[in-house]
Order: structure tokens, then sequence, then C-alpha cells
């Protein structure tokens, strides 16, 4: 595995996904892209370069090391974004509207999906995007779900038909909501949670909650923040699921699915929110979390298999699309019973 650092391929790859991950960065700050967000358009650029053959060929193997081993070193370094002590102090009531919200939405996206005839693999991918917390849960959850050496790729565009799905359908929903903020009489308070609630990423909620003011934005980032610590729990127990399902181990008994990456986030999240650090040095890291996950992201963009995306991909919209209304409808029902 090692050996990867000393080959060619691997600093081909590192170069090309590094360009693809800081001109996303950029592009993500930009006013009308904001709510695009680096990852999603990283991954874009990585799906360009696919327009220039040899340099793809040159780096194959490096392209496939960086989304494996930078995603996992991503994940775990996005864990310091994860502030504990202000998610205590958002309250039981958050928490729980957060583990409903996910526990049952991966539930019930996975169900509209399977009925929609998407396969497995991707139907649960989609679930936890929609559900978790967007690109970031696609990328958490993958590498949970086991496959053999001949289903590597179509692994890998599960992962970005996935990523594209939750992508597309929070950008609609996030215009959606700010378009029928005024028909919904919501406090600011109510409208924070209904955004942190049901946009899949955080720059999706982020970009909504701002809409009501800084109240509102608040709420969105607490509630949405509450959502991605589910993420950890949520990758262990789908992992475990996922490989008692599966039936192509003909009844063999495969090891226990630990996410050693969603062990590292939440230390991640515990040291950044206990041991003493400036603010400067704690954005310094989530800042290099998004630059890892951007390269991780345009590595997946570098080995889409173009005809497989697109003649899989329209039942899992279809399925996303219905699951997304499902869940702007309930959290605008609770936000105003209970908030």
């Amino acid at each position: 595995m090692y050996l990867k650092f000393f080959e060619k391929s691997f600093y081909y790859a590192f170069f090309m996904t590094l360009l693809c991950s800081v001109v996303g960065s950029f592009l993500g700050g930009l006013p009308y892209l904001t709510v695009i967000g680096a990852l999603v358009l990283s991954l874009i650029l990585g799906m360009l370069f696919q327009l220039y053959r040899p340099a793809i060929q040159k780096a194959e193997s490096g392209i496939g090391f960086i989304s494996n081993k930078f995603l996992r070193l991503g994940i775990i370094l996005l864990g310091f974004k994860l502030n504990l002590i202000d998610l205590a102090h958002a309250g039981v009531k958050t928490i729980l509207f957060a583990i409903v919200i996910v526990s049952g939405m991966v539930v019930l996206t996975y169900n509209i999906a399977r009925k929609f005839g998407v396969s497995k693999r991707l139907a649960i991918l989609t679930a936890s995007g929609t559900s978790i917390c967007g690109a970031a849960a696609v990328m958490g959850i993958s590498p949970q779900i086991k496959v053999s050496k001949d289903q590597e790729a179509d692994k890998h565009n599960d992962e970005v038909l996935a990523v594209a799905i939750v992508a597309i359908l929070g950008t609609v929903f996030t215009l959606i909501e700010i378009a029928i903020k005024p028909l919904l009489h919501m406090t600011s308070m109510q409208f924070g949670v209904m955004a942190g609630g049901s946009l899949h990423e955080i720059a999706h909620a982020i970009a909504t909650g701002s809409a009501g003011g800084s109240v509102s934005l608040s709420a969105a980032i607490i509630t949405k923040l509450s959502r991605v610590l589910l993420l950890a729990p949520a990758a262990l127990i789908i992992g475990i699921w996922y490989q008692h399902q599966d039936k192509t181990n003909e009844g063999e008994k495969g090891k226990l699915p630990i996410p050693w990456s969603m062990a590292g986030f939440l230390l991640a999240s515990v040291i950044g929110t206990f041991v003493p650090m400036s603010s400067v040095l704690l954005n310094t890291l989530v800042k290099l979390a998004y630059l890892v996950l951007g390269m991780a992201m345009a590595a997946l963009g570098m080995s889409v298999n173009f005809k497989a995306f697109l003649s899989s991909g329209r039942n899992a919209v279809l399925a996303a699309l219905s699951a997304s209304v499902i869940l702007l409808t309930f959290t605008i029902v609770v936000s105003k019973m209970f908030f």
C-alpha cells in the first residue's frame, strides 16, 4: 500500500486532484456557486479531466489510492469542525430531532429507492447522503460497503452518482425553501431548524439559514451539525446491516465492519472541543479537511464511468426527490410544533 507514494502515478494523481480541489475551493467561495459547494465542484472538475485521457491513464493507480485513503483522512480531519459543547447547548430536543430524521429517512429513502428498482448499494449511499450530511455522508458510508475487486468500478460510479444526486437536490431544495419562506410564517428559530433538518449539505443549510437572519443561521448550523454527529454511529450500523444483507459471500461470516475513519472523526471532534488550541489552527485543520476531501472527490470524478452513470441515475433521482419532499414536509411540521 505504502509503495504507492513512490510510484509516478501517485504524483501525477496527487497534483491533478490537488489542482481540482484548490480550484473547486476557490469557485465554491464565489457568490453564485457557494450553494453548490467546493466538494461537488471538485468532483465535477475531476470528471472534466477525463476529457484528457493520457493524463488519466498515467495517474490511474494513484487516482484509486487517493479516492480511497485521502477520503478517510479527510473524514477524520472533518471532525475538528464538530464542536460537542455547542451541540450539548442545543439541547436534547435538537439531538432527538436529528436522530429521528437520520434513522427514519435512511430507512424511508432506501426502501423508496429499492421500490424504484435502484441497486442496493446505490440505494443506501443515496439514502445516507439525503438523510445525514450530503457528499461527506456518502463518502463516509462508502468504505463500509465491501465489494470484490471486479466490483470496484461499479462502486465508484455509485459513489459519484449518489454525490451528484444529493448535490443537485440539495441545491434545488435550498432555492425552494428560500422562495417559500414568506409563505411559512415561521419564527427565525423555526426556519433555521427546518433548514438544518431538511437540507443535505452544510453549505445548503448555511445558505438557507442566512436568509432568515443570524438567529436562523445559528439554528440551521446547530441542527445540521446534530445530523453530522450521527455519521459515525450510522456508518457502523449500516456497515453491519449491509454485511448481513449481502448474499454474495454465500454464508461466510465476514469481519465486523468497524469504521475506523469514523472513530477518528469522533476523536478529532473531542480534541477540537476540549483540547486548547487557537482558532487559527482549528480553522486550518478544517480547511485541510475540505482540501483533502476535495482531492478524494476529484479522484472519484476521474474514475467515473459515464455510460453506467447515466443509465442507472434516473430512478435514484426520483427516489431521492420523493424522500426529500417528505423530509421537508416533516421538518416544517416539527419545527412549527416543537421549536
